[in-house]
């Protein structure tokens, strides 16, 4: 019986990443793909082949992003660039979401951005509980003004699933910084905890028996 256990499990540690990683990069093709809606329905593969093509949009959302950047990249693009931003601005409503969504992005992908490049190690919900967050950035504005103290701005995870959580201000002595990558601190969270990165783990895990035997 134990060896059925063993093998079972075996053939699922296999099979779940395999699984989860097929899943998540269908869904990521099937809404890539909706970009070819962008096109006129006359130029769309349905129409010109008869049959739908998968992951063509997502060739084509790379190429309309490379195309963006190149176009950008050059006097001519960044004016056009300034001229819709000014239109945008224009907008009440749009206007500010439009502001929010390109500070957001221009946080995470500036390579002189401090968003999401640390990992840490935080007390939270309340003291003597731990839990990993995120830096998204160093600058509180009025909130550290007001406090007098040195906060860095967090962003604490749900696990399993990171997408939701909570974002706080924390003092910058209450902070302990990890060496683990954002990449490990997400394994980490989203396994709740079962994958502990590489070179992380303590000397009382590694001298350990192995369960398997």
């Amino acid at each position: 019986m134990r060896l059925i256990r063993r093998y079972l499990v075996a053939g699922l540690l296999v099979w779940v990443p395999l699984g989860i990683t097929l899943l998540v990069v269908r869904l990521l093709v099937r809404w890539l793909d909706g970009s070819l809606l962008l096109l006129p329905e006359a130029y769309r593969p349905e129409q010109l082949l008869g049959f739908s093509i998968p992951g063509l949009g997502v060739l084509v959302s790379v190429l309309i992003v490379f195309v963006t950047g190149v176009m950008v990249a050059n006097l001519f693009g960044r004016s056009l660039v300034s001229v819709w931003e000014r239109l945008m601005a224009r907008i009440p409503l749009v206007r500010s979401v439009y502001s929010g969504a390109k500070q957001l992005a221009e946080t995470m992908f500036s390579e002189a951005g401090q968003s999401f490049r640390k990992v840490l190690l935080i007390e939270f919900p309340r003291k003597g509980l731990w839990t990993l967050a995120f830096q998204t950035g160093t600058d509180a504005g009025e909130a550290q003004l007001k406090t007098g103290r040195d906060v860095v701005n967090v962003y604490v995870p749900t696990t399993p699933n990171p997408t939701g959580g909570y974002f706080v201000m924390v003092p910058r002595e209450d902070v302990v910084e990890l060496d683990m990558s954002v990449d490990d601190g997400l394994k980490m969270l989203m396994s709740m905890g079962a994958v502990v990165p590489q070179g992380q783990k303590t000397s009382r895990q590694t001298d350990g028996i192995d369960p398997g035997h």
